[in-house]
């Protein structure tokens, strides 16, 4: 894929993705369908188990958003670490982790990638390199910029993505981070996932200023507004942003526009906008319809579509089973992974 322009250092950047020239593969297309639609059809299964009551505390599903994530993976190499909010289901799943552990972390079993004892809000997986989801508001972009410092010092070449929504974007020590990161020219890109609503309250009605991209203004940081229901826009962002922070510039912003399908969480019954909001974004910008468009332009038939339908039907449905089938953790595991042994 051609890649576009990139924000020139130390201003805002634009406030649209450029057109780009898409030459993208069959191949491309099926996989970042494939991505998603498991993102999808998993997080519907974790609200189904929730209603049930085999998920306990609190559960916030990634619905309408998949393109963000799958869209950045893509942009990453080995050795790059994601960090995110507790809405991280769906950025494990891109990272590569195995649905069955995700799953069974959900369920507080111990074949979770936290042993059960993180749940839906407190995942981690180093393999992966995911650096977990984070419950406090915010928390975690101090953190994926402390990642970052970590590979400035290191001078392995990776950058941190470092994920946060459009409440989060008015805490604190988001500003204390982009201060430091500017400052150290540090290699993380900040993603913005601006889905309209922070928990119950628009961002109109809490933010004093709507354009997320351009928070980093003050500090010389470049930012740009992105189509984050567009999988390749995603992707071609991602590349611009991470060949900035890789090269040596520093951190870069990239506030996605995309939006949430389901409540805050599971116990949220979203009554703060209307239906016809809701229907009128999945019937005209979602995210697995835009890219199906695609494919089917490529001349992928209908039934070629249903049969990778099924394989992730059956994917998801072996990590139910095995969720509901690993056992819950023993009690001496609340003293495992307290400290390191050094």
């Amino acid at each position: 894929m051609a890649r576009a322009a990139k924000a020139s250092d130390g201003t805002q950047g634009s406030n649209a993705t450029p057109s780009v020239n898409r030459n993208t593969s069959k191949d491309d297309l099926l996989k970042y369908y494939r991505e998603m639609l498991l993102i999808r059809r998993f997080e519907e299964r974790a609200g189904q188990l929730y209603g049930m009551g085999l998920i306990g505390g609190f559960c916030h599903l990634y619905i309408g958003q998949e393109a963000v994530a799958v869209g950045m993976e893509a942009a990453s190499i080995d050795g790059d670490q994601v960090i995110t909010g507790y809405r991280d289901h769906g950025h494990m799943l891109a990272a590569g982790m195995d649905p069955k552990e995700v799953m069974a972390e959900l369920t507080g079993r111990i074949g979770g990638s936290s042993k059960g004892k993180g749940g839906s809000m407190h995942m981690f997986d180093i393999e992966t390199g995911f650096f977990g989801g984070h419950g406090i508001v915010g928390a975690q972009v101090s953190l994926g910029t402390g990642l970052a410092f970590a590979d400035f010092y290191k001078q392995n070449g990776n950058v941190s993505y470092t994920y946060f929504g459009d409440g989060a974007a008015n805490q604190g020590q988001v500003y204390e981070s982009f201060n430091m990161a500017k400052l150290w020219k540090l290699p993380v890109v900040y993603v913005i996932e601006n889905n309209e609503y922070a928990m119950g309250t628009s961002l109109a009605r809490a933010s004093a200023t709507t354009e997320l991209y351009m928070r980093g203004a003050s500090f010389g940081i470049p930012g740009e507004q992105v189509d984050g229901m567009d999988v390749f826009a995603v992707y071609e962002a991602g590349l611009r942003a991470s060949e900035h922070a890789r090269s040596g510039n520093g951190p870069y912003i990239l506030e996605m526009k995309t939006y949430r399908y389901r409540g805050h969480s599971m116990s949220d019954p979203a009554k703060y906008r209307t239906k016809e909001e809701v229907d009128d974004v999945k019937k005209n910008r979602d995210p697995i319809d835009h890219i199906k468009t695609m494919i089917e332009q490529a001349g992928v038939t209908e039934d070629e579509l249903k049969v990778i339908d099924n394989e992730i039907k059956a994917i998801v449905l072996e990590a139910v089973e095995f969720a509901q089938t690993s056992p819950e953790p023993d009690p001496s595991e609340l003293y495992t992974d307290v400290y390191l042994e050094a």
